[in-house]
């Protein structure tokens, strides 16, 4: 069964393609990395699978749902955790969970059992009453993957969960992510510039470039195709080694503002 399907998805802003006619699924209990270069419309397309941006053309399918006209009960089947921090630091850690789980109607006895329990997953239990404005950059970051599960999601969105982020915490963060995978078959759908993360974790991996999927498979199957030693070898190889000066999210900030202008 597949949890995400992509058939011929674009998106334009303001004439520019940043997602152009790509198709592509996401098997249930999959790890799958969505990798590319600032600018290639990771985030983009992202933003389609999770309600936010309405595609030009194509179909999209979330767990069964169409996010176009299924809205909530595509919403209901993820959860997600954005490259920009979006928790509400002049809360407590828990009032954070507590406000989510009655955002996403979880009732009281259940959404005090699951508080606790994904608290304890992340190691933040003995500090849920700390206000967030204290927590270290870390201690934020999983308390939006736990925020992101507390509904039960049947699929995990992650945009860069990692970024800026120790090896130690790293490792950390991942355990956590891996164990949901394994005990529950939570479909993984992330982004991340740590090509050894990707190789690590990723049962398969799509590159993207210009608004287009360039490669998808196994990362051993990119390899071969390559005839590289590393992800990171092959990911040069097919999108080059020139730096990216503009990266997707600020690119889509600044041509939504736009459009809102007009």
């Amino acid at each position: 069964m597949n949890m995400i399907d992509v058939s011929n998805l674009s998106k334009k802003f303001d004439g520019f393609t940043a997602v152009d006619n790509i198709s592509f699924s996401v098997g249930e209990g999959e790890i799958f990395a969505f990798l590319g270069p600032n600018g290639a419309g990771k985030s983009t397309t992202i933003k389609m699978l999770t309600t936010l941006l309405k595609p030009n053309s194509g179909r999209i399918s979330v767990n069964g749902f169409n996010p176009l006209t299924q809205q909530d009960d595509t919403r209901r089947s993820f959860g997600i955790v954005f490259q920009d921090q979006s928790i509400d630091e002049e809360l407590t850690a828990y009032e954070n969970l507590e406000f989510h789980g009655v955002l996403y109607g979880v009732d009281k006895q259940t959404r005090t059992r699951r508080i606790k329990n994904l608290m304890q997953m992340v190691d933040l239990w003995d500090r849920r009453d700390d206000y967030v404005k204290y927590y270290s950059g870390g201690m934020k970051r999983r308390l939006e993957i736990a925020r992101g599960l507390i509904h039960h999601p049947r699929i995990l969105f992650l945009d860069e969960p990692t970024l800026g982020l120790d090896p130690q915490t790293r490792n950390n963060i991942w355990e956590h992510i891996r164990e949901l995978n394994l005990n529950n078959r939570m479909t993984i759908f992330f982004t991340t510039h740590y090509m050894t993360e990707a190789q690590e974790v990723a049962n398969r991996v799509a590159i993207i470039d210009h608004g287009k999927i360039i490669i998808l498979g196994s990362v051993e199957q990119i390899m071969d195709s390559t005839s590289t030693g590393s992800l990171e070898e092959a990911f040069l190889q097919l999108t080059g080694r020139s730096i990216r000066e503009e990266n997707a999210s600020s690119m889509d900030r600044m041509r939504l503002r736009r459009r809102v202008r007009r």
